[in-house]
């Protein structure tokens, strides 16, 4: 490489204006430097934006090509013995639950809280026209979904007294003189008590259904892998929803926050 070498200047100074030129040339690399480190960043965030976006895509794709059941209107979800449980959302659902959706085989649930929904366990086709007995896991499973999803999450109750009985004693009939409301059912002969039921709540991804669960905590770990549980707190209902939403985006699983709140039960609430 040639030097240029200025001859009115001595050797000493011809020395220090090189060295200035390279001080100059060094920050201006390391100017370049940073610059092209800041874009490699850039670069890969927006891999990953991309990345993430093609997976939800992907995810709402696969959602799309699952015929819509006739229990995602309603609370719902599957025992640890693999047996349906559904429940009515307000007064309307509800009043479909038990006039149109249960069926003389199934078993019905109810908590002793004022504003409960109406739940039933139903009975696989193969016990069409015989009496059906749930095992005794999912008789308490459902109980605790009848009584999660009471007003006692709202109330702060830890526990609620549960009833089960046969479709049949579930009648719109009331006494003389009264009348029932949407929603309201008069309850007939003895009943089967879950005395001082535990609340229960813990939502997870069910992969056989690709949608969020949310459930007694046995239930949740028996189908789900990824999940978290809750307990009654001080978080409002979006609150903790959005708070589920990042964690379960760490996981790979996209869901929007509406989605959270749709399966939570009312109240308030934090992670257990």
């Amino acid at each position: 490489m040639d030097i240029e070498i200025d001859l009115s200047k001595s050797v000493d100074e011809n020395a220090a204006l090189y060295f200035e030129k390279s001080k100059e040339a060094r920050k201006k690399i390391e100017g370049l430097n940073k610059a092209l480190h800041l874009a490699e960043v850039k670069a890969s965030q927006r891999d990953q934006l991309n990345a993430q976006k093609e997976i939800i895509k992907q995810q709402k794709k696969e959602k799309d090509k699952i015929s819509k059941k006739w229990f995602y209107p309603f609370r719902w979800f599957f025992t640890s013995d693999n047996l349906l449980v559904v429940g009515g959302r307000d007064a309307i659902g509800n009043e479909q639950i038990v006039k149109n959706k249960m069926k003389k085989n199934d078993i019905y649930f109810h908590a002793e809280v004022f504003g409960a929904p109406h739940c039933f366990i139903q009975a696989p086709e193969k016990f069409e026209g015989e009496v059906f007995v749930a095992p005794e896991n999912s008789m308490h499973e459902a109980a605790s979904f009848a009584a999660t999803f009471s007003k006692a999450w709202e109330e702060v109750r830890p526990i609620a007294d549960v009833y089960s009985v046969k479709p049949e004693q579930v009648s719109k009939s009331a006494k003389s003189g009264e009348s029932m409301g949407t929603g309201a059912f008069m309850i007939y002969g003895e009943r089967n008590w879950f005395k001082k039921t535990p609340l229960s709540c813990a939502i997870g991804y069910f992969p056989r259904e690709r949608k969020l669960m949310c459930a007694p905590l046995s239930a949740i770990k028996f189908h789900c892998k990824n999940f978290y549980e809750l307990k009654q707190g001080a978080k409002s209902k979006e609150s903790i929803a959005r708070d589920l939403k990042v964690l379960f985006e760490k996981k790979g699983l996209f869901f929007e926050v509406d989605e959270f709140v749709s399966s939570l039960p009312n109240g308030e609430f934090e992670l257990k």
